[in-house]
């Protein structure tokens, strides 16, 4: 008889390895891509938007602080919701959501290489994207410590690409960008641009839902993991409000919108070089590609072995301790989709998908807490947090609804 048990996770992520793994994701897809849509809707009180969208973040964050300590699982969305409603086909369809998401991201971050690149050296779209998607799921299957390490560093580069932007624009002369930040009174046509740019910044914080999917990969998670995420949130919040204010030093909020690279642009109106912020914003990008294969990867190891989809996908590999079948399947569906499919559109309904999940985990928690029977003495908030969290994502849902079918105009 063999009693030896069979290969499992490694926990070998402390705690601020995962909180850098949670601020690279978050930071990697955040401010390097989105500070010119939102300087166009806010105008000069873009960071008044960023303050905003935080706020609403860190209401599902709180969420998912508790929910990870309570459950700590992979697959988090579908596992607290089958904890909520004990309804399989519903946490199923979460969780192929949750991958779904994943394989999006991946692919659309694939493609938005190729033009980075670009600016360094011309490449062949197909050979580049599939160079890249291949190194990294090798990178993936490897080791999680050597993966979560690489994204540690790539993380202190994309801090250090922020600080350096803000350093240039502190010690630039001014420009017509004065005043930083108006101080006449808000009508309701600007506060109104200021909340729809708090809605599109909004997409610069999620990617604190990726760190509960590597929870079984943290060392003592039910105290480690709500912190982490806690102070991911909160220095992405920070760091976003504080390039807001200093590109409104340099640059006026209409010049920041029109830019296709407006921390390039800033750099060089600040006298510094725009090939430096494209390095490290090439480099951010493969970061967050990373990362989601992760994710997609353990959220398919986690349904697997919560008996949501078959067992294949929770086979371990004795020697790297990664879900080497999850993943190997996840690198093949990101090259067909970042390949053959239109990703813009898939990538809007991507962001309606993750707005529909943080409403059901809101909502998980309000049920989880109500419904509990026996005293829980980790992590946990008050009530009104996860009820404040699914009003508000349930009003950034319905805003996203409503300007697809134009019936808002940004």
């Amino acid at each position: 008889m063999n009693d030896t048990a069979p290969p499992h996770l490694s926990r070998t992520l402390g705690p601020l390895t995962v909180t850098f793994y949670g601020l690279g994701t978050i930071v990697g897809a955040g401010i390097y891509v989105l500070l010119g849509s939102v300087a166009g809707l806010a105008g000069s009180y873009l960071p008044y938007s960023f303050l905003i969208a935080g706020l609403i973040a860190a209401l599902t964050a709180l969420s998912y602080a508790e929910l990870s300590a309570r459950l700590p699982e992979c697959a988090g969305a579908a596992v607290y919701i089958e904890a909520a409603w004990h309804h399989p086909k519903l946490s199923a369809t979460i969780g192929w959501l949750l991958v779904l998401t994943g394989i999006v991201s991946a692919s659309a971050i694939a493609n938005g290489f190729v033009g980075y690149l670009n600016e360094f050296v011309t490449v062949n779209r197909v050979i580049a994207i599939g160079s890249l998607i291949l190194i990294l799921g090798i990178i993936a299957i490897l080791n999680m410590k050597a993966s979560a390490i690489l994204v540690f560093a790539v993380t202190i580069l994309e801090v250090f690409g922020l600080v350096l932007v803000v350093f240039y624009a502190w010690n630039a002369e001014l420009t017509a960008a004065l005043p930083m930040v108006d101080t006449q009174p808000i009508d309701s046509s600007v506060a109104f641009g200021v909340l729809l740019g708090s809605f599109v910044a909004f997409y610069a914080f999620i990617g604190f839902e990726d760190m509960v999917n590597i929870v079984e990969e943290v060392k003592n998670p039910r105290q480690n993991l709500p912190v982490a995420i806690l102070v991911a949130v909160a220095s992405a919040t920070m760091l976003y409000m504080l390039v807001a204010v200093s590109a409104l030093r340099v640059l006026p909020a209409e010049q920041l919108a029109v830019s296709d690279a407006p921390l390039s642009a800033l750099m060089a109106a600040s006298g510094g070089s725009r090939r430096i912020i494209a390095m490290i914003s090439l480099i951010a990008v493969i970061n967050v590609a990373l990362v989601q294969i992760i994710m997609a990867s353990r959220v398919l190891y986690g349904m697997a072995t919560s008996a949501m989809i078959a067992d294949f996908f929770a086979r371990v590999n004795p020697v790297t301790h990664t879900p080497i079948n999850s993943t190997l399947i996840i690198i093949g569906l990101i090259l067909v989709f970042a390949l053959s499919m239109p990703i813009t559109q898939l990538a809007q309904l991507t962001s309606f998908i993750m707005l529909l999940i943080f409403s059901l985990v809101n909502l998980a928690l309000i049920k989880i807490k109500r419904k509990a029977t026996i005293i829980y003495g980790g992590f946990q908030i008050p009530l009104a947090v996860p009820i404040a969290g699914a009003a508000t994502t349930a009003i950034l849902l319905l805003f996203q609804t409503l300007m697809s079918l134009g019936l808002i105009q940004p």
